[in-house]
């Protein structure tokens, strides 16, 4: 038997974030303080409609092709729910292109959407929702931390996909710094070798075991613990205007990194906004890497995915 929809109508938050953390390539990853909500009502009907505000109102598809459809109608299918006509209206804050998990976030959002919808949601829990969301990303440390919220860990073997979060202490905050220009994250992977020299990646071992215990209490360690080896220095001919904001920040002793596969710039540490990392405009910033930037200061630990009936 099918398992119903008990709900025509629910509400979908989930977060930007940021993958990598510098040496956890493919591994670490971190909830962001910027949010993007979704509404889906089940229509009786075959018709899917989708409305955009904010970030891919001029770009994004607004049928089956959506991202966040095609993940809905994935976990329906999964579960074995009948599928439905959907109407959609997206309100998207994270910047796409910018390396800030925003795929991860449609993808994670379609998914969290159908477990409200359906009669049983533990069909659906956060290590099936990863499981489905990966099937789309294929690379879970941006869809871990968005599922579980804060920092995350996420490693692959032959029984699948997992992930568990991280303990991170209540003084560490973050700052993304947001560039204008956009790299798509396929041309940024297709710069990085095959293979890393044997002391490269013991390197990135040590630093990202480092930054794990940085991020539980020690943040005098989060500078040594953001360096890397594995792939920043690989992509410094792509990143453009990232290249310069990371060298530029480490030079002042902050814990800066590119956020996924950029061209954003992550900060972990204490006393950000003093540092001049508070939320807005940077005009201090601007014209490094020849761009212009604004910043999203978060001090508290961000919550992954919810999804509610209304």
């Amino acid at each position: 038997m099918a398992m119903r929809l008990a709900a025509d109508h629910v509400r979908v938050s989930v977060p930007a974030t940021a993958g990598n953390l510098g040496p956890g390539f493919d591994a670490l990853g971190m909830a962001l303080g910027l949010v993007d909500d979704l509404e889906v009502r089940a229509v009786a009907s075959s018709s899917v409609t989708v409305a955009i505000e904010g970030e891919g109102a001029s770009s994004l598809p607004r049928d089956e092709s959506h991202l966040v459809v095609q993940a809905l109608r994935a976990a329906l299918d999964h579960v074995g729910a009948s599928q439905t006509g959907l109407e959609i209206r997206a309100v998207n804050r994270i910047p796409h292109g910018r390396g800030l998990g925003s795929s991860a976030a449609a993808v994670v959002a379609g998914i969290v959407a159908a477990r409200a919808l359906i009669a049983e949601p533990e069909a659906l829990p956060a290590a099936e929702v990863l499981t489905l969301a990966n099937a789309f990303e294929g690379h879970p440390d941006n869809a871990a931390p968005a599922i579980y919220g804060g920092a995350t860990v996420a490693w692959k073997d032959a029984s699948g996909v997992h992930a568990r979060p991280l303990v991170v202490a209540d003084e560490i905050e973050t700052a993304v710094l947001v560039p204008g220009s956009t790299l798509p994250t396929k041309e940024a992977r297709a710069v990085l070798p095959a293979k890393v020299p044997h002391v490269d990646a013991a390197f990135n071992v040590g630093r990202a075991a480092l930054l794990v215990n940085s991020l539980a209490g020690r943040p005098e360690d989060l500078f040594a613990a953001t360096e890397d080896k594995l792939h920043q220095n690989y992509r410094v001919d792509v990143l453009g205007p990232a290249s310069a904001m990371v060298r530029a920040l480490r030079e002042r002793g902050l814990a800066a990194v590119v956020s996924g596969a950029g061209p954003s710039v992550l900060v972990l540490g204490t006393g950000l906004a003093e540092a001049g990392l508070d939320t807005g405009r940077l005009d201090w910033a601007d014209g490094v890497g020849g761009d212009r930037w604004h910043c999203i200061h978060t001090r508290e630990r961000v919550p992954g995915a919810t999804g509610a009936r209304l």
